[in-house]
């Protein structure tokens, strides 16, 4: 499966040293060039441009052919070109956490995860184990880490039950 993913979840798993949960669960992930200007801005945090200096093979970055979209406009860049992205690729799904940019894509159709999402399937496929790994996943850690989306709160703190679905 190929997916496009928006710059605060590659962030975050990066920092939380999951960003390697990705290619266990999808073909490629591809990324709009707003995205990658976002995730090399000179104010990211210094392990993620760590990161980015030396890209994993499984992480393209593609061209968005730009269109006048009203809709989009309303988004921050990177969002707005990965939906656009999205769209001209024909992805299986989208990674996006921000509140607005998740309705835009689901009103244009577009299968969407998060976050949360992304380590609830890693967790459902034993890639990830909460209980026994040092993975930190409450939203005090998370929030640490704002200066990956600055403009957002983080997202919420995930549980065992979350996972579990009940």
């Amino acid at each position: 499966m190929i997916v496009v993913a928006d710059t605060s979840v590659l962030c975050y798993l990066v920092l939380i040293e999951q960003v390697e949960l990705l290619p266990h669960l999808f073909i490629q992930i591809v990324i709009p060039q707003a995205v990658e200007r976002e995730l090399r801005a000179e104010d990211a945090p210094g392990q993620l441009q760590d990161w980015m200096s030396q890209l994993p093979p499984w992480l393209k970055i593609y061209p968005v052919n730009p269109i006048a979209d009203f809709t989009l406009n309303r988004l921050h860049s990177g969002e707005g070109e990965a939906i656009l992205l999205a769209e001209q690729l024909g992805v299986d799904l989208i990674i996006l956490d921000e509140k607005a940019a998740r309705q835009i894509a689901r009103e244009r159709g577009l299968q969407l995860t998060g976050l949360l999402g992304i380590l609830a399937i890693a967790a459902a496929q034993n890639l990830i184990d909460f209980a026994d790994s040092s993975v930190p996943v409450t939203a005090n850690f998370i929030s640490c880490f704002s200066p990956c989306n600055r403009s957002h709160p983080p997202p919420k703190a995930i549980s065992k039950r979350t996972l579990r679905g009940r």
